[in-house]
């Protein structure tokens, strides 16, 4: 069942929706990023971040789809620590047609009053991947993209919220979760040609990290990769 975006001034959110996830049907010229990989060990994960507090329990590497569970760094009460958080940030009231609110996955118009609330140090979240998807258009599959440098390190910029009550799942009923999205930005030469009007905002270098975790200004940092940053692979890594 594929993804409805919905579009508002300055950018496109995009509510995920129950069915296949499995990366092979995206909207058409709709949903960007609603698949990526993360393989870094926990290990690894920890010796990134001075004093980060692994909280996590046990994290297996692997795909992430929305409205699971994956690991984000997020400001915690005695300094950095790694949890886990349920992937899709409450959508905008007038998004939701129902009571169930599945998550909104990507967020661009920093502008609107809905996302300024969550753009605060206290909200801020890095969230590690090793490479991400875009789709090529419907049934076309995705385009895998990896970092150009194999060592690179990266985190999407992210933003989050804990003790969130909503419907994500009619079955469920009302859950209480710690949930995450990430900003996107104009996409870079590589990202492009497969999506011509946005990318995830990636971090590479220890000083956006901890910037970013600091609460410097958003804005600031939802650019996209150098060109040439990264390469296109036909799967995960």
């Amino acid at each position: 069942m594929p993804t409805v975006p919905v579009t508002v001034a300055g950018g496109s959110l995009t509510p995920v929706r129950d069915g296949p996830r499995d990366g092979r049907e995206p909207a058409e010229g709709g949903a960007i990023c609603n698949l990526y990989n993360h393989t870094t060990p926990q290990e690894a994960l920890v010796r990134l971040i001075d004093g980060l507090t692994d909280r996590s329990g046990n994290l297996a590497p692997g795909s992430v789809y929305p409205d699971q569970l994956a690991p984000i760094i997020r400001n915690g009460a005695v300094g950095p620590e790694l949890v886990k958080a349920r992937w899709g940030m409450p959508s905008p009231r007038f998004a939701l047609n129902t009571e169930r609110d599945p998550g909104v996955t990507n967020v661009r118009n920093l502008e609107s009053p809905h996302w300024r609330r969550w753009l605060g140090r206290e909200h801020r979240c890095l969230v590690p991947l090793t490479s991400f998807s875009e789709p090529r258009g419907k049934g076309k599959g995705v385009q895998w993209f990896a970092p150009a440098d194999p060592g690179a390190t990266l985190f999407f910029a992210g933003i989050e919220t804990r003790g969130w009550r909503s419907v994500r799942k009619v079955k469920d009923g009302e859950t209480v979760d710690d949930l995450y999205a990430f900003l996107t930005c104009p996409p870079n030469a590589e990202v492009a040609p497969i999506h011509p009007k946005a990318m995830p905002v990636i971090l590479t270098r220890p000083q956006e990290w901890h910037a970013w975790l600091d609460g410097i200004p958003a804005t600031e940092l939802q650019r996209p990769l150098p060109d040439g940053a990264l390469t296109l692979v036909e799967a995960p890594v």
